[in-house]
């Protein structure tokens, strides 16, 4: 189970390949891991948004998070997504990752739905309470159209087991906010869910990043978070500021295709995305490629 202490530096959300009937692909899934391992990562999440969580049934999901525990093998902390439109599926799939051996939940709010601030209170409650494990809100406007205001944060904050939060969110006022109102609290921790601002979340006294492009370029994204911690802010500025044209390329594609085609290119083989998304066209795929080759990715 996950230490407090331990949540911290430079988490992706691992992209989940899968199979030619669109099931988890066990080989193509550990290649991930050993790539974002071997690239210096400090935590990896499976069944994010990044892993096209919403594409998988119960017994695939668990299949994803069972390959993660056992493949990752206690080398880092294994942050498990339990994330659905109704509280009572988000408590199965939190039931679930306890089961297999997860370090940590990640729950995103709902989506498709718009519940009020003391529905969405009641929902947060009530999964961490139907688990031992540590659970780390995540809290992606854009996508979900729900909003973990500061308000709701504060109250969230108090609820033992929800350590920390994850803002995937352009509203870095918002990420500014979550850390001033929850400083004083040495149980709970601030991430940035943003690629843009993993800099400047570290600068405000937030502790890492849930950063998709750690996907493709583990090593420099860690290398934000390792210069940052050493002290060499210069060098840690000039990581994030070399990451910022692969965050740019999210809009090449159709979301979450962009770092799977990425990762083929630079030959981490993950084949194809989950229909209806398809992958970027032959003009996008060859601009990807130069921003690889301008990090070294491929030559």
């Amino acid at each position: 189970m996950l230490n407090i202490k331990d949540l911290k530096g430079v988490i992706p959300p691992i992209v989940t390949p899968v199979d030619a009937e669109e099931n988890v692909d066990e080989q193509g899934l550990k290649n991930v891991i050993d790539y974002v391992l071997e690239g210096g990562v400090h935590g990896v999440f499976v069944l994010g948004s990044n892993g096209e969580f919403y594409a998988f049934d119960f017994e695939n999901q668990k299949k994803a998070v069972e390959i993660t525990v056992k493949h990752v093998n206690g080398r880092v902390p294994v942050y498990a997504g339990a994330s659905a439109i109704t509280t009572k599926e988000c408590i199965k799939l939190a039931k679930m990752a306890e089961e297999v051996g997860a370090d940590a939940l990640t729950v995103l709010t709902p989506m498709f739905i718009q519940p009020n601030e003391e529905e969405m209170y009641h929902h947060f409650e009530a999964i961490a309470k139907a688990t031992n494990l540590p659970v780390l809100l995540y809290n992606n406007p854009g996508k979900t159209t729900n909003n973990i205001s500061v308000a709701l944060l504060e109250k969230l904050a108090k609820i033992e087991n929800i350590v920390g939060i994850k803002n995937t969110s352009l509203d870095f006022a918002q990420t500014i906010e979550y850390i001033r109102v929850t400083k004083d609290n040495p149980n709970f921790k601030v991430l940035s869910g943003s690629d843009y601002f993993i800099y400047a979340t570290l600068a405000y006294g937030g502790v890492g990043c849930v950063a998709g492009t750690a996907n493709v370029a583990p090593r420099l994204v860690a290398d934000i978070y390792e210069k940052y911690m050493a002290g060499d802010y210069v060098a840690a500025m000039e990581a994030q500021y070399r990451l910022v044209p692969l965050r740019n390329t999210y809009n090449y594609g159709s979301f979450p295709v962009v770092m799977k085609d990425c990762l083929n290119l630079i030959g981490v083989n993950v084949g194809h995305p989950v229909k209806p998304i398809d992958h970027c066209s032959e003009e996008k795929l060859e601009a990807l490629k130069k921003v690889l080759s301008e990090l070294g990715l491929i030559k």
